[in-house]
């Protein structure tokens, strides 16, 4: 189907009945959950309260075709549904659940305000245990405004084009609610060890922490540790992960761990990023989470699942989650299937290609980044998602590192922002400035290299390619844009870009891990609208590379 000169290519995997009914918290589940995706009431106007609803289907951003409602125009979006609770659902508190939310909610239960939100990737919560009846109504009201850049966008654009995607509005995870007694366990800390590890419980004070297979230990004051006979560690290679049950009071809830460190030492004189005591090569791909049909969202979780696969399937280790936070079922695959990730997080502020893309790439890349993004607004809003996005990600042991700015774009006074990271968390690598506007504090030398060849240089640091390659081949019939391509270097054919890639990796990447390189991100895992730089479509339904050959070539690595 055409849209202009833009082609809607189907995923393979839809979805039947409610979409996305799998329990969103992987890291905190417990037996009470209503979906509430599914058909809402919807409309989208320039500010004016609506006359009149269509439809739309929840969790799809109003862009997506999975939506219902794409047509739809306006940057103040109306979400209205009714709902009643299930006999027996209710026991002391209901909470209300939303995944993200583009760009700022409010949220209202029978015409009465409940409370808001602002910042479009992370998940929030009420209890609207007051506000409820038996028949209800849930109103949400969402202004996503694409001119304010205080707002944390990704590489969402109006204009898309290039390396800049069609802009997301709206519900785009799961809407969902839970009961819970009156004390119940808020949220879950889980530091990992060696040998173990520390478990603190926000909202109830004892109780006990039953691992599967392994035992019952005890909560005391909301801590619990846990100390193993014979600790399996997680890895790529062996995802081992460890399941527990927590019963405090009234209340019960499923988690996992892992046994997992990460440190940085000298190797024979070399600087190496160490996966439980031994240096580990981080092969990557940069994944961007979008989705031909779904945008940010695809049409089955399962979907998330497939691109873990894949990935190993290639070869690879590791994900670079780019500029977008997951729903946490994402980590819970790369966690139990075994691809470590590093994860972005996600820029706001200005971007000037000249200062941000052109210069630096011809290597102009030294510049104080003090006076960058000037915006205090912008500033703190930074700030605080990231100390959000750390809070909801922590426990999982697949991510390995965070990357603070990406290539400058919303960059300011990086060495701050490291140790104010170091403080949330001094467990994980971070990379304050992937490509450029480095010198400050971070724990590796982040380079991104492009239109010319990779030669490794030295450092006092654990060096890493953080992007790299980008080669781009079209394949008919699954590419959103004929007309258009985006991409370093372009090919005909799959067996001409399958070799660029070889003697990319044989000439350049390879020979530079003997030399110190501790990670290699290649540009990209799928393709993405005008981009098709990706190893597998836009669609996901055709892989550019034989999995045999590049497994074989990452042999020697």
């Amino acid at each position: 189907m055409k849209k202009g000169n833009l082609v809607y290519l189907p995923m393979s995997r839809g979805f039947e009945g409610i979409p996305h009914n799998v329990y969103p918290r992987p890291q905190l589940k417990r037996e009470s959950f209503l979906n509430l995706n599914g058909e809402w009431d919807f409309a989208s106007t320039n500010g004016d309260e609506p006359k009149e609803y269509g439809k739309i289907i929840v969790p799809f951003p109003r862009e997506s075709r999975l939506s219902g409602a794409e047509s739809q125009k306006g940057n103040y979006l109306f979400y209205k549904r009714c709902f009643s609770l299930p006999e027996g659902f209710l026991r002391d508190r209901v909470i209300l659940n939303i995944g993200a939310a583009d760009q700022k909610a409010e949220i209202f239960i029978n015409g009465k305000a409940v409370g808001s939100h602002r910042g479009g990737y992370l998940p929030f919560s009420f209890d609207i245990t007051d506000y409820l009846s038996d028949n209800n109504e849930l109103y949400i009201k969402i202004i996503d405004n694409p001119a304010d850049k205080t707002e944390p966008y990704g590489k969402q654009k109006v204009k898309r084009g290039g390396m800049w995607y069609t802009p997301v509005s709206g519900l785009w995870q799961t809407v969902w609610l839970e009961s819970v007694p009156r004390e119940y366990v808020r949220s879950l800390k889980i530091d990992m060890n060696s040998s173990g590890c520390v478990i603190t419980a926000e909202g109830v004070k004892n109780g006990t922490v039953s691992v599967d297979g392994e035992g019952d230990f005890p909560l005391v004051d909301g801590k619990c540790e846990i100390t193993l006979a014979a600790p399996k560690p997680w890895s790529p290679e062996e995802p081992n992960l460890y399941y527990f049950t927590l019963t405090s009071g009234e209340d019960t809830v499923r988690s996992y761990f892992a046994v997992r460190t990460l440190e940085i030492k000298e190797v024979d004189g070399i600087p190496r990023l160490l996966l439980n005591g031994k240096p580990y090569f981080f092969n990557g791909l940069l994944d961007q989470g979008y989705f031909s049909d779904g945008i940010y969202t695809p049409a089955d979780l399962a979907a998330y699942e497939d691109d873990v696969k894949l990935t190993k399937e290639l070869g690879f280790n590791m994900l670079r989650k780019h500029i977008k936070i997951e729903p946490e079922q994402s980590y819970y695959d790369c966690d139990r299937l075994g691809v470590a990730v590093f994860q972005d997080m996600v820029n706001n502020g200005g971007y000037s290609f000249l200062r941000d893309t052109a210069l630096p790439t011809i290597g102009l890349k030294r510049r104080s980044d003090k006076r960058l993004n000037r915006s205090q607004k912008g500033r703190e809003n930074f700030l605080s998602d990231m100390e959000k996005t750390v809070t909801m990600l922590y426990n999982h042991p697949s991510i390995c590192l965070w990357t603070i700015f990406n290539e400058g774009w919303g960059q300011f006074e990086s060495s701050a922002a490291y140790r104010r990271l170091k403080e949330l968390d001094s467990s994980r690598f971070i990379d304050s400035a992937s490509g450029w506007f480095s010198g400050g504090k971070s724990d590796v030398v982040s380079e991104h290299v492009y239109f010319k060849p990779y030669r490794h240089k030295s450092a006092k640091k654990p060096v890493v390619l953080s992007e790299f390659g980008g080669y781009a081949h079209q394949v008919e019939g699954h590419c959103m844009n004929p007309d258009k391509q985006y991409g370093y270097r372009k090919f005909s054919s799959r067996e001409e870009l399958a070799k660029a890639i070889e003697t990319l990796y044989k000439t350049e990447v390879i020979p530079a891990v003997e030399k110190g390189l501790c990670a290699a991100v290649y540009t990209q895992l799928s393709d993405v609208e005008d981009e098709t730089n990706g190893l597998i479509t836009y669609d996901r339904k055709v892989i550019k590379v034989d999995s045999e050959r590049f497994k074989k070539l990452f042999k020697n690595i």
